[in-house]
């Protein structure tokens, strides 16, 4: 983990792999810098902290957080930087992701997490706004969402 990244995404498990996988590889489409590491808000808060404030001195401008069920962990990173934070629900728990989801949009006032859709779908757009966000100081970065979304329209 000793490289520069642009953008940190943390998952509560390594059985989220196949959702956030999505998101990984739209950042790389977009020419993101990028890691996935998994880091439980439950599991081992001690690592999951030092892993937030590592990845900020790395550079990290925007934080994707994957996890399921309880899906505090969304929360648990807003809680220990002051960077963006996006949760992605994972349909893992009851019914079908509502669980994760709900406990993500419901944050208290100060520890905002940006939220999208359950699953795939909101893997991907977490990569998409994770690096909308970053694209208001970077040109050519918005140069590349403007020419995707291009793209998109042929679909």
């Amino acid at each position: 983990m000793a490289k520069n990244i642009q953008v940190a995404v943390i998952m509560g498990s390594e059985s989220d792999r196949k959702v956030m996988e999505f998101c990984l590889a739209q950042l790389d489409k977009l020419g993101l810098d990028a890691e996935l590491v998994v880091s439980s808000a439950h599991r081992n808060p001690e690592k999951t902290s030092a892993y937030i404030a590592n990845a900020v001195e790395r550079g990290a401008k925007v934080f994707i957080a994957g996890a399921g069920m309880a899906a505090a962990l969304p929360g648990f990173v807003a809680s220990a930087t002051e960077r963006p934070v996006i949760g992605v629900p994972i349909p893992s728990g009851l019914p079908d992701g509502m669980d994760a989801l709900l406990s993500m949009v419901q944050m208290p006032p100060g520890i905002p997490v940006a939220t999208v859709a359950i699953g795939k779908a909101g893997s991907k757009n977490a990569a998409i706004l994770a690096a909308q966000i970053i694209a208001i100081g970077d040109d050519s970065l918005r140069d590349r969402i403007r020419k995707m979304r291009e793209e998109w329209k042929n679909l």
